[in-house]
């Protein structure tokens, strides 16, 4: 796999909208060989989870704070709390490239950490990652602030299209469900 540059990625941008609601600095400026990626909504999570061979039924999920460009807004994430955190922006990944992500450093050097995965060729919507702030300070983030950075990948030979349940930037279970 060889990541793809900033000049394939603003093609593809234009070509096959492989990102939506890019950020006015990324789309005219990007940074190293990604994108950074905003915070557009953090959600608390409640409940109990089940994760079997077959099945699975996730926690719950009631959104705390959502970005608003018209307000500025700040949220504080207190030490030991998680959230769940989803992007403005959304992706839209042929079934030749993935992409994986990691926290911007400032989130590092906050104590913050940024929980993240991939996602698969063939994946459609926003992304979700896991917010901890695992330091002995508060730390206020603005909604907008960019938080996680994405590389794109070529795949190597043949790979399969995402067929997963969470397409389209699902945030949990609404029940017990059969995983595909």
């Amino acid at each position: 796999m060889a990541a793809l540059g900033v000049d394939k990625i603003k093609n593809l941008i234009e070509k096959i909208n492989l990102v939506e609601d890019l950020g006015s600095r990324d789309l005219e400026n990007p940074e190293g060989a990604g994108l950074d990626l905003r915070l557009g909504e953090i959600f608390k999570i409640e409940g109990e989870t089940f994760l079997g061979e077959e099945k699975r039924k996730t926690v719950s999920h009631v959104s705390v704070a959502k970005y608003d460009p018209s307000k500025p807004t700040t949220f504080t994430v207190k030490p030991g709390e998680f959230y769940l955190v989803q992007t403005i922006e959304k992706i839209n990944l042929p079934d030749y490239l993935v992409a994986t992500f990691h926290p911007r450093s400032t989130l590092l050097r906050s104590g913050v950490w940024l929980l993240t995965t991939q996602a698969a060729p063939g994946y459609k919507g926003p992304l979700n990652f896991g917010l901890k702030n695992m330091g002995g300070c508060s730390v206020k983030i603005e909604l907008g602030a960019r938080i996680v950075h994405v590389i794109f990948w070529e795949v190597s030979g043949k790979g399969s299209s995402y067929r997963g349940q969470w397409q389209g930037g699902r945030v949990t279970t609404d029940k017990e469900e059969k995983q595909i």
